[in-house]
């Protein structure tokens, strides 16, 4: 199976570039017009479409995890909140975590070419199949165009979310060049609404289309493929990051069978199994045979099995988990602490907190010394220039809780007053650490199989409709509907009574849609939501918080936010560049 998708990579290759026969051909020796011209031809093009989200392309002689998945997944989630990035690195995933991107990088480059590629293959199926009128076509036909149209539409969607504007600040800014042919002839940036509207129309057709899934040895529903439930969950997506369009997420969440009853039952184990999962609505499936290693997503994440392990979580997010010991998503987030008996610190209380660095914003590291008691509270000891032991007092400051000592949500955050600063830190037990920064290994894309490297990156599942239900119903001013959901999210991963959330118990909060937002993050982080939820939601972005990104907060009405156009575009099509770059 893995020799034919590198073949029918190879093919929408030659098919998107070229109008002339093939010159590689499959054992039947069909031609491009045949492909094109048979059902078993367009699954074999819309297959090519699937490959390409994760195969691996050369980008000026360098291919090591250069594929759009790993790009799609880093560049959506590392300019949020969630990630600490523990020091230099040569992957250009830096300079998304740094706001510091530039129009030649590969993942730039390639997450727009290979984009582009998805959806101009897409369109030849659209195109050849739409010429037999419905009524003549069988299911099957009907399902292959739906794929098609649904990963048109979602293509679209994750490259005018991160080339654009957000649509929330307004229909008419630039957007992306919108392919709905194969004509390529001219080459012009629609506006962001445009680009929205055509998404919209792509995914209602395909969810109207597709009435026969893809299964698994005739058993189960295969994730790795679109389904109109995939299509209804995309829309609802779609409609909420639109803003005003609340009843209509409410609308398309209707046609779909109850979400809350596709909740997996087993979270600890559910992404390592997620192809196996009913929860996942679409998988970019990878099997064993195509185990990326160190090239991975997991790997920046995950330090076991030789994986670079140089990607935390953040600080803000480990504090919004920890309210709650019993939150089974902790489960994806492991802290290495130290074992070695020789080490004097080992078993200790030691506080970790950023200081500046002369070395510039990108050089940001940490203290850490070891939690000392006295009468008038914590402090802790560092060494000054002059080799002389500096006290610094540790404050704690409770947050939440209803102002009440037992009140569940209630927690603690530290600071250290350092050089008349009061600097966020985290007291914990010694542990491992790089660059000063301790290791909270996260393993939402690690162990399928058993492989620590390996997964199959879920882009869309059932919580996230659940999730999406319960921001519109905020917004819709739906308090009680709105906490349902949330608590329906909550009890999956093992909360319970008190720590559960009703209008009459808020655990501090002032709203209800804060509470949504707070649970999105939680529920989704890493999987590429948290940027796009700050910012369509008209909120900054605050990374004063340990890591190597520049210690400040982030408008979100910043140029910086989009990514640059690539220059292999502009300098083909001469489209015009995004403010700032």
């Amino acid at each position: 199976m893995k020799k034919l998708l590198y073949l029918i990579a190879a093919l929408v290759v030659v098919l998107g570039f070229s109008s002339c026969k093939l010159d590689y051909f499959p054992s039947d020796e069909l031609n491009s017009d045949a492909l094109l011209g048979s059902d078993a031809g367009a699954e074999y093009i819309i297959d090519g479409c699937y490959a390409m989200l994760k195969e691996q392309y050369e980008y000026v002689e360098y291919e090591s995890g250069n594929s759009y998945i790993r790009h799609y997944m880093m560049d959506a989630e590392y300019p949020s909140d969630n990630i600490c990035l523990s020091g230099q690195t040569t992957d250009p995933l830096a300079k998304a975590t740094w706001y510091k991107m530039t129009d030649n990088l590969k993942n730039i480059e390639t997450l727009w070419w290979v984009g582009y590629k998805i959806i101009y293959t897409a369109n030849t199926v659209i195109e050849t199949l739409e010429k037999t009128p419905e009524a003549d076509r069988l299911p099957a036909t009907n399902q292959l165009l739906g794929e098609a149209y649904f990963l048109r539409g979602m293509v679209h969607f994750h490259l005018v979310n991160l080339f654009a504007c957000q649509y929330v600040l307004g229909r008419d800014n630039k957007g992306i060049p919108l392919r709905t042919s194969t004509n390529t002839s001219e080459t012009s940036r629609a506006s962001v609404g445009e680009v929205y509207d055509q998404i919209v129309k792509d995914l209602r057709k395909a969810a109207d289309l597709m009435d026969a899934p893809r299964h698994t040895d005739g058993k189960k529903i295969n994730p790795a493929y679109a389904t109109k439930n995939a299509a209804l969950g995309l829309l609802s997506r779609v409609y909420l990051y639109m803003g005003d369009k609340n009843q209509e997420v409410l609308d398309v969440i209707k046609e779909m069978p109850e979400p809350t009853g596709k909740l997996d039952g087993d979270y600890p184990t559910y992404f390592a199994n997620a192809l196996d999962r009913e929860e996942t609505l679409l998988a970019v499936a990878h099997t064993v045979l195509e185990d990326r290693s160190t090239s991975s997503i997991g790997s920046m994440y995950n330090g076991d099995g030789g994986g670079w392990g140089e990607v935390y979580a953040s600080d803000p997010l480990l504090n919004l988990y920890e309210r709650y010991p019993n939150d089974k998503r902790l489960s994806y987030i492991q802290l290495q602490l130290e074992t070695n008996k020789d080490i004097a610190l080992t078993g200790k209380d030691v506080v970790f907190f950023p200081v500046k660095s002369d070395k510039g914003d990108d050089f940001r590291s940490n203290l850490y010394a070891e939690v000392k008691t006295d009468a008038e509270g914590k402090y802790c000891e560092i060494k000054n220039e002059a080799g002389t032991n500096v006290q610094y007092r540790i404050k704690e400051v409770k947050v939440n809780g209803m102002n009440k000592p037992d009140a569940a949500g209630e927690y603690t955050l530290y600071y250290v007053d350092y050089d008349g600063e009061d600097s966020p830190a985290r007291i914990i037990k010694y542990p491992i650490h790089r660059n000063t920064y301790p290791n909270y290994f996260v393993t939402k894309f690690s162990y399928q199989d058993g492989h620590p490297l390996l997964s199959s990156p879920v882009l869309l599942r059932w919580a996230e409709v659940v999730l999406n239900r319960a921001e519109a119903n905020a917004k819709l001013g739906h308090n009680d509907e709105a906490l349902a959901d949330v608590n329906a999210i909550r009890q999956r991963a093992g909360l319970s009574g008190n720590e559960l959330f009703a209008t009459g118990n808020m655990h501090g909060y002032t709203n209800v849609l804060d509470v949504v937002l707070d649970e999105r993050r939680m529920e989704l982080a890493f999987e590429g939501h948290r940027r796009n939820d700050v910012y369509r939601n008209k909120l900054d972005m605050d990374r004063r918080y340990p890591g190597t990104q520049p210690w400040e907060v982030i408008p979100y009405t910043a140029d910086k936010i989009q990514y640059p156009i690539p220059y292999n575009e502009r300098s083909v099509s001469g489209i015009e560049q995004n403010p700032g770059y």
